[in-house]
């Protein structure tokens, strides 16, 4: 697994901004370690009790970042929504030709879609733009996704040790 030195440092003294975004980034690259080098059959291997497993977990992370900060918050029209808006989806199913690298190499490209979005946004007070939702401000988004990705953090921590031993964050 990827070692902490290898994903970005969270600065101990910052602005709210940077705390928040310096977190997530760092979170970002955790579920990232957390699936580096599983094989493609450990990758697709659900871990008991649940019926989840890493990839698709990743998926859905990788849904939930366009989600919440291309739709929902920037109100993007030319970014598809992460599954089809006729059917109810959780953004865990994936393709059955997809693999490891191409799953991460998607979320990664996601998570700076998403960057692009909070760097385009001049304060964390900013409003979300979406017609759909109940408003939500900037400051909300990036703790909502910090718990949202730490909890997932947490379950890839636990079907990778149940998977082949690994363990660190």
């Amino acid at each position: 697994m990827t070692s902490s030195s290898e994903r970005p440092a969270v600065p101990r003294i910052a602005d709210e901004r940077t705390a928040l975004t310096s977190r997530l980034d760092w979170l970002r690259a955790t579920a990232v370690a957390k699936v580096a080098g599983l094989t493609e059959e450990q990758g697709r291997t659900a871990v008991s009790p649940s019926d989840m497993t890493p990839m698709g977990l990743l998926h859905h992370m990788t849904a939930t970042e366009r989600w919440w900060f291309s739709i929902d918050f920037a109100a993007s029209r030319e970014v598809p929504p992460p599954w089809p808006e006729d059917e109810q989806h959780d953004g865990f199913t994936f393709p059955d030709t997809a693999t490891v690298p191409e799953l991460v190499a998607a979320y990664e490209a996601e998570c700076e879609r998403s960057r692009a979005v909070v760097a385009a946004t001049p304060g964390l007070d900013a409003v979300s733009q979406s017609p759909t939702e109940p408003p939500f401000d900037l400051r909300y988004l990036l703790v909502h996704m910090i718990d949202e990705t730490s909890r997932h953090c947490g379950h890839l921590d636990y079907m990778r040790e149940a998977l082949d031993g690994g363990r660190g964050y």
